[in-house]
């Protein structure tokens, strides 16, 4: 950094002398002292921080500045010179600064579990220093924001609404993760707009006599109801272990990968002729899936993510007590009983029920709306063509 000649002998001297005048309370003498310490060996990132430290005491805000900024021209990662320069700027009223240096030693502080408890005082001072800029800054954005949302369509109003909430720092963004047939260039977006579905009105209507074709089934299950979660013999333990074979989540099936189970239809045929009518998506040994979803009291569906991004997951709310949620992504959203909503499950999701009563929902695929009629063509040309040849 500097052609300087090093005298370390002069800098420890000169150290030795400013952090006795420092314990003294003699922070002119610290400064002077201090100053020729970091003179004297000026690749020595300790005496700028500690001449920093003397300034500071001295009430020379200049001369801190420019020490810090010589210790993080040392080296960029210094913990306790990024920390003195976000106080620095925070006392100094540069708030959109001292947000960003002070987004930087916390982030840095995670690397430091064992940092003593007067330095975690300080950064949790400087922690809630942050909340309060970030509060009056969301106030200041969200009413930015409103004012130009009239007319907005939903679709519209979600984007800003997560835009905000990025930018802001109040939530992330969360990327399809497919397990299986992946369609590029899709929108990841977490819930779909309900105008995609226009359908959605007559699926509602139905919806009492859906629940009560399923509370008939649920009065004699017999065999139709089964765990949801069944793992193959001999699989490690994982987050899907405590529902395997379990009926606390439970389905019961009218179609399975597209083929429809007689027993269950027999028994909900209403059900049945509403969902024949609905423009579900329809690959031969694929899809649709239609099933009763049933969550029992106190229980955890663990966030997980789905199979393919060419389907939109629909949710028709039947039965859902107070206590119910169901987060996919960023969004959190709670059951309405009557009405659906359409979901991305390749984006991170998870529901629970932490009521004292069951939840019940009906789940069916339809089509990602953003895929066109030959582009659906094409995924069932693509299958149609993977089973003759792997037959």
């Amino acid at each position: 950094m500097t052609s300087q000649p090093i005298d370390r002998a002069r800098a420890h001297n000169a150290n030795t002398r400013a952090m006795a005048a420092l314990r003294a309370g003699d922070a002119p003498t610290a400064i002077l002292a201090a100053r020729e310490a970091a003179d004297a060996d000026p690749e020595a990132i300790s005496l700028w921080i500690n001449l920093a430290l003397a300034c500071r005491t001295g009430g020379d805000t200049p001369g801190e500045r420019i020490a810090l900024e010589r210790a993080l021209d040392l080296d960029r990662l210094d913990f306790t010179a990024q920390l003195r320069m976000a106080q620095l700027l925070q006392r100094e009223g540069e708030e959109t600064k001292a947000l960003i240096a002070w987004d930087a030693v916390l982030q840095l502080a995670q690397r430091f579990p064992g940092l003593p408890d007067p330095v975690r005082t300080e950064l949790a001072a400087g922690e809630a220093y942050c909340d309060k800029l970030r509060a009056r800054l969301a106030v200041a954005a969200r009413a930015a924001l409103e004012a130009v949302q009239e007319g907005t369509s939903e679709t519209e109003r979600r984007r800003i609404g997560a835009f905000a909430g990025i930018a802001l720092g109040e939530r992330r963004i969360y990327q399809n993760e497919c397990a299986g047939l992946h369609y590029p260039f899709l929108p990841a977006d977490e819930f779909f707009d309900r105008g995609h579905f226009p359908w959605f009105a007559a699926l509602e209507a139905e919806a009492g006599a859906i629940r009560a074709e399923l509370d008939a089934l649920l009065m004699e299950p017999g065999e139709v109801i089964r765990p949801y979660v069944r793992m193959e013999p001999g699989s490690p333990e994982n987050k899907w272990t405590p529902l395997d074979g379990s009926l606390d989540w439970s389905a019961c099936f009218l179609w399975e990968y597209g083929v429809p189970n007689a027993a269950v239809i027999e028994r909900c045929p209403r059900t049945a002729r509403i969902l024949e009518s609905l423009p579900l998506a329809r690959i031969p040994g694929r899809a649709p899936n239609a099933f009763f979803s049933v969550l029992r009291p106190r229980s955890r569906i663990p966030a997980h993510t789905g199979v393919t991004n060419t389907r939109a997951i629909i949710h028709l709310a039947l039965d859902v007590p107070p206590g119910c949620g169901f987060r996919v992504g960023g969004e959190t959203r709670e059951w309405v009983e009557g009405e659906a909503f359409a979901f991305d499950d390749t984006i991170e999701h998870e529901a629970w029920n932490d009521s004292d009563a069951r939840r019940a929902v009906l789940i069916i695929d339809a089509w990602n709306p953003h895929l066109s009629e030959r582009e659906c063509a094409s995924i069932n040309a693509y299958f149609a063509a993977n089973d003759i040849a792997l037959s």
